[in-house]
């Protein structure tokens, strides 16, 4: 790597803001706040969706089925208009 034209890449510590759980990685990104992790201080950042409490991840993910689009349609236009052939 050349000097002085990269970031600098260090260990941080992201926080789930939900859960409270603790992930250490390296990144570029800087902190003002520390914490500590596994008895070191390391610079922190506060996540508001990690691994552990999104839903994806935790098995808490909700289907829902998708209408296709002329049966969207017809509900949302079900009492717009004419209702029978007689009121034209």
């Amino acid at each position: 790597m050349q000097a002085e034209i990269h970031p600098d890449y260090h260990a941080v510590v992201f926080v789930d803001a939900s859960t409270g759980k603790k992930f250490l990685s390296a990144s570029t990104v800087t902190s003002d706040t520390t914490t500590e992790f596994e008895g070191k201080e390391y610079p922190s950042i506060r996540m508001d969706i990690t691994s552990d409490s999104h839903p994806f991840y935790t098995g808490k993910q909700k289907f829902t089925q998708a209408d296709g689009a002329v049966d969207k349609f017809n509900k949302k236009f079900a009492g717009f208009g004419f209702k029978n052939n007689e009121d034209k």
